[in-house]
């Protein structure tokens, strides 16, 4: 049985974490996930996805939430699991060289890469429009997702928004894992191309911000930012459901309301026309883009400003 120590933070990382639980030839000797952080506007203090889980499922598995891996404390105590691997899936921290000595430490990134190496892989993505993506397991060296790809998995992600992506990539990570650790010692570790790397930086909120200019980056937009930053308008209102209803269609203006239905309504940009089927005011509750327009008094041919 394998000795395992897990370093990982969000629900992608627990899809990850649960399946090798799960399995019989891996022992998980410990948990490394980021600090519990404050949350919402109670800033309640909150333990990450992964901590959680294991707390409520195993309480034999000691979790550790180090602030800094470089720390010789730390060095030290990964050291003497002697663990036969260390499995990293988004856990949010850079692994120093001493470290990435101890063993084998393998990386679960949810882009195919060189592709988007970095913090933001699904988003970026789907940002750009692409129809496929993946997830590739890598041996760790001390650039920033630059080793060496053991095992890579495709999947579609055509017209699907970043927690759809989320899920798909996670379980697919979850079964390829198995497969990198199982026929590990008969894996050949294939050297990155650098001409084809990209890198993607972490999402901000004020990346969700938009304006009327193009539908179809807009949409795309709206797929990448679900459920977080969402995307909203400089007022602060936000389309939290929309669709793509013409990508081509040049206006003289946009923001006009062009068509009223039951629960939504059809507006304009510079090119193109979305959908509009529920919004937020900032601080105000969900509406449907038929109540909104109603309780603005707004009809066709108004502007949505």
């Amino acid at each position: 049985m394998k000795k395992i120590i897990f370093m990982g933070t969000p629900a992608y990382a627990t899809c990850i974490l649960k399946a090798l639980l799960e399995n019989e030839n891996f022992n998980i000797v410990a948990l490394f996930t980021q600090p519990d952080k404050t949350v919402g506007r109670k800033q309640i203090l909150t333990p990450s996805h992964t901590k959680a889980f294991l707390s409520n499922h195993s309480s034999c598995i000691p979790i550790f939430t180090p602030k800094s891996l470089k720390d010789e404390a730390t060095i030290k105590q990964i050291s003497e699991f002697k663990p036969d691997f260390i499995v990293v899936a988004a856990y949010g921290k850079i692994l120093p060289k001493a470290i990435l000595d101890i063993a084998p430490c393998i990386n679960l990134h949810a882009s195919l890469l060189p592709k988007y190496r970095g913090a933001s892989p699904i988003q970026s993505a789907i940002l750009n429009g692409d129809k496929k993506s993946g997830v590739c397991t890598m041996l760790m060296e001390e650039g920033l997702d630059t080793g060496a790809i053991l095992e890579s998995v495709e999947c579609d992600i055509k017209d699907k928004n970043s927690s759809e992506v989320f899920e798909i990539l996670a379980n697919l990570a979850a079964k390829l894992i198995i497969s990198t650790l199982l026929n590990f010692e008969n894996l050949i570790p294939k050297k990155q191309d650098e001409n084809l790397a990209t890198l993607c930086t972490k999402i901000k909120k004020e990346d969700g911000m938009i304006t009327l200019s193009s539908a179809r980056e807009i949409y795309q937009k709206y797929l990448a930012f679900t459920p977080w930053p969402n995307v909203f308008l400089a007022n602060g209102l936000k389309f939290l459901e929309l669709e793509l209803v013409d990508e081509n269609e040049i206006f003289n203006q946009e923001g006009e309301i062009l068509e009223l239905e039951k629960e939504s309504f059809l507006l304009s940009c510079k090119q193109g026309i979305l959908r509009i089927k529920k919004l937020q005011e900032s601080g105000k509750k969900v509406l449907d883009g038929r109540t909104y327009l109603n309780g603005k008094r707004l009809k066709v041919g108004d502007y949505l400003h």
